[in-house]
């Protein structure tokens, strides 16, 4: 009787363990509204700056806009820790960079199907099961 009863307990314990998906941290339309993030990295490879660097920015209505290559917009939607832009509106021009076309269809793939949102110490990263992108707070977005 005394294994059945801590049995259960461990297994009540580790359900408590169990992540659906969410992170710890969730992070809100208030922590990203009105804030210009800069992209450092893509699956842990540097992105080149230039003069242009590639970003994305957040309004107070959750208006998500930036640029890799091209320029891109949309209404975004933040639930349980997922980003979401769907229809968005992207500029359609050929770059001489290829990585900077390459990451127009990352991150237009990524924000239509959804990417998980964390937002540490200045750091936003996104990520889905194929891609990670890491950002760094620039400034107030315009």
């Amino acid at each position: 009787m005394k294994r059945i009863i801590t049995l259960l307990a461990f297994g009540v314990l580790l359900s408590g363990c169990v992540s659906h998906g969410v992170s710890k941290n969730s992070v809100n339309e208030t922590q990203l509204a009105q804030h210009r993030f800069v992209l450092d990295t893509v699956n842990g490879q540097a992105v080149e700056k230039g003069e242009h660097p590639a970003d994305i920015h957040f309004d107070n209505k959750m208006v998500v806009s930036g640029s890799m290559c091209n320029r891109f917009t949309g209404q975004g939607k933040l639930s349980e820790g997922t980003l979401t832009v769907k229809k968005m509106a992207m500029t359609r021009m050929m770059c001489a960079d290829a990585q900077r076309n390459a990451l127009d269809n990352i991150i237009g793939k990524m924000l239509s199907e959804g990417a998980q949102v964390d937002l540490t110490d200045g750091q936003l990263t996104l990520t889905t099961a194929d891609q990670t992108l890491i950002y760094t707070q620039a400034d107030q977005a315009q």
